[in-house]
């Protein structure tokens, strides 16, 4: 759509310039309407274009477009016949011509001309020669053009080889100079309520949102200078009465053309300003669009506001005899399609059929035990947005929300309606909405001064609660599935979120990152480790991470609340009561009254308020029960005055049941890895003997996340003077029977050492004590030997490979040979058959001892194997035994891009020789 204000232009030629002839039609004959045969000389002031494309909905867009242009031009007066026209005549391009529909707004000094275009020329109008009978008013065909003839000034039709364009222009209503709109003389008491001097904010938004300009009006109403607040977005202000996913947000009234209503701005000390604002929508010289904003304080809307258009009394023409809709008379036409734009427009509308100085709104849950409120005017609507009474409240025959009611002042009845307590109203009225006798809301109006309403009023008002009821009911229901979708979705991505972690902190991270901003302003998991512990408070989040630290510090004076596991939230005024105090002593402070010497206002005093501030609303609290056991509590809030929706109470209830599940997972992984980590690690040597020389590098690396206690092991430990032992070994599978396993084995192969037993004769008895473990054994490959250092700088080794990796021994001219001969594995016969051999280590030598998670390496059908790895262990001549065993590791890890899936364990051992003197 393209807009924009063209002065002094004349008005375009809608013809295409090909320079072809065009033909023109007007209507002759009998009961038709003169068609205007003079040229369009008056001057274009203003044009909006749009296209649309040949789809049902298309109409429903033009209509739309129509209306808010003609709104945002001041055309009020010829918005409805307008919209008729261009409702007709766009269906009979989208619909009957089937074709795309070019709609083009002029405005003039003397009217507006409004031109549809199709793209179906042969679809002629048969308006020439003899008179024409367009038919019945109820026949489909030719309505568009009886209505342009009984509606419209002027109108006609021009023809193109590739358009058809059919035009009218509506004139304005005759009225005198300069007047607009006029209300009767009142007495002054009757006359709205405004302070010493009425400050008019005038904020201009640029193309991108941001704020470009802001007068001393607007410094003195929300404490901001030009300075502070030019170039920021709007939103960072704006503090609007949206639920997520419903209605019209503040992005979406600033790109209108034109828009009017009740939102509220955050001021300098963190408190929200209700305000009452005026928006157009306009462009420079430039042609750069911008919006005008001018902003009262809400009680004194009546400075912008614009007086309320009544029903048509024009009885000219066919319009006798038509009724009018009392939904329409009420609420206007058309009626708002989004929820929260119905119901502020509805108490708008009754406060003012009332002449009230307030009115509310309040809709049923779903089980009708509870009202909640939806919209309000003339209240603090920050405060009451979402907050909850009972259907059955108050003394007296009027305290059900099921009856008409009316007080004649709230003072002589205590409580009578909850909501207006410290409002300052004194009478009220108040009506059922019911939909097929069920209890769907409650609409009430009230006025400052007692005696004002009486059975007649709430008639009136029950007539128009009766005609609204079902449309508000149809809108509710239609937010409510966009509610449940919406919730459907974020409860499977927050699935998806917290089943992809087991890690304790994070699952915590994420528990409040999917609350704020979604659900809370700000929200804080309390966690408790076992039944005898106090719950800890162990994440705070708030939407501005400015505040998160305050708020903590605010927690953390708070005893925690109670672990109580009954579902569903409940509320704790905890938080709000120290947020009140904390912000009471820091003004007493500020001003000196706090008994000492007066200090001067330092910069600290903002974040504290604004900390109070955010912490001052609804708190709740929700249990987080996982297997029968409440494991913490996830905590939410909301800044000042603010309320919770049930709509969102019930979602977060769904989140917390598995968020607990989740964090109680998470716990259970960590102790499982603790204890299994602590398990592999008594499995190992927890350090390794110096060898006079000899050099001794080990290398462990356990697959998997560490929550398997592996089976690989190795060991390196003194047997006497001289003479050491080494083993390193592999027992099949993982977990506890591996485990018992190979801690079974590294122990008794140092007994048994120890005693002086050979190799063969230490193998032997450990296989037997392996098969006397009778279901829980193990086959165990294990390659052991003993080693002593010799005189001349040699190492003899005496060494048994059982079932184990052949031991690799890498000469100094780079030769690379097994240093010992396969024999069977333990744990799987009785009686075997060992022998040792005797390897001598020169000096510079090398023997590498590997497990087969070293050569069974795989890298889709390659495995590295023996030969790869004596290939690799060719290339380590001159190396220390730990440059070794990590050229050895790296080739291992490069062999293969996936993460390894076995444990793997490296020994190096090398005589370095003797050193010279």
């Amino acid at each position: 759509m393209t807009t924009g204000l063209i002065p002094g232009e004349q008005p375009p030629d809608p013809r295409p310039s090909d320079g072809l002839p065009h033909q023109r039609h007007e209507p002759v004959g009998e009961g038709a309407m003169p068609v205007d045969n003079r040229s369009r000389s008056s001057v274009i002031t203003a044009r909006a274009a749009a296209n649309f494309e040949p789809l049902g909905r298309s109409v429903a867009g033009a209509r739309s477009f129509v209306r808010d242009t003609l709104q945002g031009w001041g055309f009020g007066d010829i918005v409805d016949d307008a919209v008729v026209l261009t409702s007709e005549l766009v269906t009979n391009a989208v619909v009957h011509a089937g074709t795309a529909a070019d709609l083009l707004c002029l405005r003039s000094d003397d009217g507006v001309r409004i031109e549809v275009s199709d793209r179906y020329p042969e679809r002629e109008i048969p308006l020439q020669g003899s008179p024409v009978d367009m038919g019945s008013p109820d026949r489909e065909g030719g309505r568009g053009l009886q209505l342009c003839a009984a509606l419209a000034g002027h109108w006609g039709v021009d023809y193109t080889p590739t358009h058809k364009t059919v035009w009218f222009q509506l004139d304005l209503p005759e009225r005198a100079v300069g007047t607009r709109a006029a209300g009767p003389a009142l007495p002054a008491h009757l006359l709205p309520l405004a302070d010493t001097r009425v400050r008019v904010a005038v904020v201009q938004i640029d193309r991108t949102g941001a704020i470009s300009a802001w007068n001393e009006d607007a410094d003195e109403l929300f404490g901001y200078t030009a300075e502070q607040v030019t170039g920021k977005p709007l939103t960072d202000l704006a503090a609007w009465p949206h639920t997520p996913g419903t209605g019209t947000g503040i992005a979406d009234a600033l790109q209108l053309s034109r828009w009017e209503g009740s939102y509220g701005i955050r001021g300098s000390h963190g408190r929200v300003i209700p305000v009452y604002a005026s928006h157009l929508r306009v462009r420079d010289t430039d042609g750069e669009p911008s919006t005008v904003c001018l902003l009262v304080r809400d009680h004194e809307r009546a400075v912008l506001q614009s007086p309320l258009r009544g029903p048509s009394t024009d009885s000219s023409g066919g319009s006798e005899g038509q009724s009018t809709d009392p939904f329409e008379v009420f609420i206007g036409s058309p009626a708002p399609d989004d929820l929260d734009g119905l119901l502020q427009r509805t108490v708008e509308r009754a406060r003012d059929m009332l002449d009230g100085d307030s009115a509310f709104l309040l809709l049923a849950t779903d089980d009708e035990t509870e009202l909640e409120v939806r919209a309000s005017t003339g209240l603090p609507s920050a405060r009451q947005r979402f907050a909850r009474v009972p259907v059955e409240a108050g003394p007296g025959r009027y305290g059900s929300a099921r009856m008409p009611a009316v007080h004649e002042d709230l003072t002589a009845v205590s409580g009578a309606v909850p909501l207006l307590n410290g409002t300052g109203m004194r009478s009220v009225v108040t009506v059922p909405l019911k939909v097929e006798g069920r209890l769907t809301g409650s609409l009430g109006v009230a006025a400052e001064a007692p005696g004002r309403y009486s059975n007649e009023e709430a008639l009136r008002l029950q007539f128009a609660a009766d005609r609204i009821a079902l449309a508000v009911e149809s809108a509710r229901l239609g937010e409510l599935e966009r509610l449940r979708r919406g919730s459907l979705s974020f409860l499977v991505e927050a699935s998806d979120l917290l089943a992809g972690t087991l890690d304790r902190d994070q699952t915590l991270a994420l528990m409040a990152q999917m609350t704020v901003p979604t659900l809370a302003t700000w929200c804080a998991v309390y966690t408790i480790a076992d039944q005898a512990s106090e719950p800890y408070l162990s994440y705070v989040l708030h939407e501005d991470e400015e505040l998160i630290d305050g708020i903590k510090s605010l927690l953390s004076k708070i005893p925690p609340p109670d672990p109580v596991p009954t579902p569903g939230a409940r509320v704790w005024s905890a938080p709000a009561e120290v947020a009140h105090q904390a912000a009471l002593r820091t003004s007493m402070r500020s001003l000196g009254l706090s008994g000492g010497p007066t200090r001067h206002v330092t910069t600290g005093i903002g974040p504290t308020l604004a900390t109070a501030s955010a912490l001052g609303g609804e708190t709740v609290v929700l249990p987080l029960v996982a297997r029968n056991r409440v494991i913490g509590m996830l905590t939410l809030g909301k800044p000042t005055d603010e309320h919770f929706r049930q709509e969102i109470l019930e979602l977060a209830e769904d989140l917390s049941r598995r968020a607990a599940l989740a964090l109680d997972n998470a716990r259970l992984y960590s102790e499982r890895t603790a204890i299994s980590q602590s398990l592999q690690r008594s499995l190992l040597p927890p350090e390794l003997p110096t060898i006079n020389g000899v050099e001794v590098e080990v290398i462990y690396r356990a697959a998997g996340e560490g929550n398997e206690v592996g089976g690989d092991f190795y060991d390196l430990f003194p047997i006497s003077d001289g003479a050491y032992g080494f083993a390193i070994g592999d027992v099949c599978g993982t977990g506890p029977n591996a485990a018992a396993v190979t801690g079974l084995a590294r122990h008794a192969l140092r007994l048994l050492a120890r005693e002086g037993l050979s190799g063969p004769a230490v193998l032997d008895r450990l296989n037997s004590a392996i098969l006397d473990e009778g279901a829980r054994s193990r086959f165990l490959t294990l390659l052991y030997g003993e080693m002593r250092p010799q005189a001349d700088g040699s190492a003899e080794l005496k060494v048994v490979c059982a079932g184990h990796p052949l031991p690799l021994r890498l000469r100094q001219d780079g030769t690379v040979e097994p240093a010992a001969e396969p024999q069977p594995l333990l744990g799987v016969l009785e009686d075997l058959e060992l022998y040792e051999q005797t390897v001598t280590l020169d000096p510079g030598d090398v023997l590498l001892c590997v497990t087969d998670g070293v050569t069974e390496r795989r890298e889709g059908s390659r495995m590295l194997g023996d030969d790869g790895l004596a290939e690799v262990l060719t290339t380590c001549t001159g190396l220390t035994a730990g440059a070794v065993a990590a050229r050895i590791m790296r080739a291992v890890e490069r062999f293969a891009t996936d993460a390894p899936s076995d444990d793997m364990a490296i020994l190096a051992m090398r005589v370095p020789g003797l050193q010279k003197e």
